[in-house]
């Protein structure tokens, strides 16, 4: 389906379209849960489970759309203003799902 040249010309990456489960989303998903930190390569390989060479390969493509940054070897969540609500939204869900309103009684 066209879409006009109005809608070509906007900026359509401001829409964060990175659907669950797949390896972008998962690396989000984890340096959004972890916000205030950066971690290398292999940590976040650790702690995804995506294959180390993989892992490389999806941080640079999110680098260019600027969803992440990296300086040296550590990589973090990128600072935009659409992240900043996705992190705050992962970090809720994530204390939702361990306070003591789910805890076995």
């Amino acid at each position: 389906m066209p879409i006009s040249i109005d809608q070509f010309e906007d900026d359509l990456s401001d829409l964060l379209e990175i659907q669950e489960g797949t390896q972008p989303h998962r690396i989000l998903q984890f340096l959004a849960e972890h916000s205030d930190e950066a971690f290398t390569q292999t940590e976040i390989h650790e702690a995804t489970g995506i294959k180390r060479g993989s892992v490389g390969a999806v941080l640079s493509r999110l680098e260019d759309r600027s969803l992440v940054r990296h300086r040296g070897r550590y990589w973090a969540i990128g600072e935009d203003d659409r992240l900043a609500s996705y992190a705050a939204q992962q970090r809720a869900s994530s204390v939702s799902t361990t306070d003591d309103y789910y805890s076995e009684e």
